[in-house]
């Protein structure tokens, strides 16, 4: 063996022992004993005071979140304590100066419905029929999304909009007076009301005959509210008064008043409903005053008939269809009553005629199922040929009678 062989011999031998010594030093220190902490752990003990605090927190959470869930399901949870339903409405009815036929139309589209239906002639005032005149004739309620129909005209003759004006409703929306009546878009007429402001709105408010009776010397007919001042912006102001008809107080006859003035040109007349068959025979329309809304009918007009054609009051058409109809529905509700209304007119050559449904109750009561009974009245009308060209009669010239401290004429 040479020296060089010798000297690697030696080196592998020295670099062997230190990797068996190395490993025989790790076997060492492995043990099999479990580790324990050297000190025992704490045990964490709450106060009495802190527990009281956890205890608040976790109600407070419960409280808000019950809360919010009302908030956002409020509309599911009203609660209405009146009837929708009623039997014997008619009864006290003085219909002896009624048209029957017209009479039993809206007695049968009524049905068990709690409510009333109104008929009138546009070119005259007579009211043909009038169904539950107890509820006709009390002292009204809140007109609803019928009241839009003030607000539009008072907008269109201040010249605020036309029906093509995009008002916006905020953020990029924006609407049209058509689409905003056929869709009873709420948010569009609070504009237009505080654009208007409370003293123009109250203006042609009072102009159209709110706040007064409509009615000429009917027994037991009620003026309905119109307030003196705007309500509280705690309750929405002017805009509210002009989107829901808050703190308003209407009659079916005021409301049926004005549909009839939108439905002949402009003419207010006085309500007449004739109780005896004498009363008919001498029967002379009066007028309230004129009204200088004839160039602006036509702009309220397609939105009329938007609402029966696609709007809130297409139940009509389930029932009638056969001629045109325009009108507004209205639905709201108070301390537990809820209000539907519907107040339209045929635009028809022929046997012209505003009828006006109001219903009061619980929840099947609402504007559009007030539009499909008056559906079905124009049915029933139809049926009996109401709407069928019939031999001229000449009308003699209706006397004007202005109310108290009034002219007979408008702006």
């Amino acid at each position: 063996m040479t020296v060089k062989s010798s000297a690697r011999a030696r080196l592998v031998v020295f670099f062997a022992s230190i990797v068996l010594l190395a490993q025989a030093g790790v076997a060492a220190t492995i043990t099999n004993r479990t580790l324990t902490p050297t000190r025992k752990q704490r045990k964490v003990v709450e106060t009495r005071r802190v527990r009281r605090h956890m205890r608040h927190l976790a109600r407070s959470r419960r409280v808000r979140s019950r809360t919010v869930t009302a908030l956002k399901r409020r509309h599911y949870y009203e609660r209405f304590y009146a009837s929708s339903y009623a039997s014997d409405v008619t009864d006290g009815d003085a219909i002896a100066g009624e048209n029957l036929v017209v009479r039993q139309a809206a007695i049968d589209a009524l049905g068990s419905m709690n409510g009333t239906v109104l008929a009138i002639e546009p070119t005259s005032g007579r009211i043909l029929a009038m169904v539950n005149q107890k509820l006709a004739l009390s002292s009204g309620a809140q007109p609803c999304s019928t009241i839009k129909l003030s607000v539009a005209l008072a907008a269109l003759s201040e010249g605020i909009i036309t029906k093509e004006t995009q008002v916006r409703l905020g953020g990029r929306s924006h609407m049209n007076l058509t689409l905003a009546l056929a869709h009873s878009n709420n948010a569009y007429f609070e504009a237009l009301g505080r654009q208007l402001g409370f003293d123009k709105v109250a203006h042609y408010a009072h102009l159209y005959g709110l706040g007064e009776r409509a009615g000429y010397h009917i027994p037991g007919e009620q003026p309905g509210v119109y307030p003196e001042e705007e309500i509280s912006s705690k309750l929405g102001g002017v805009g509210r008064m002009c989107s829901f008809g808050e703190g308003i107080s209407m009659t079916p006859l005021q409301v049926g008043a004005l549909v009839t003035a939108i439905a002949n040109g402009g003419t207010l007349y006085y309500l007449q409903h004739p109780t005896t068959p004498a009363a008919v025979a001498n029967f002379q329309p009066v007028v309230k005053r004129r009204l200088n809304i004839g160039g602006l009918i036509p702009e309220l007009s397609d939105g009329m008939a938007g609402a029966v054609e696609y709007g809130t009051a297409r139940r009509l058409l389930a029932n009638f269809n056969e001629e045109e109809i325009l009108g507004k529905t209205g639905t709201c509700s108070r301390a537990g009553t809820r209000y539907g209304w519907f107040a339209s007119y045929a635009n028809t050559n022929f046997g012209r005629v505003v009828v006006v449904v109001f219903l009061e109750g619980g929840r099947p009561t609402f504007g559009p199922k007030a539009a499909e009974i008056a559906g079905r009245m124009y049915h029933n009308l139809y049926s009996h040929d109401f709407f069928a060209e019939k031999p001229a009669v000449p009308e003699a010239p209706a006397p004007v009678v202005p109310a108290a401290g009034e002219t007979s004429t408008s702006d």
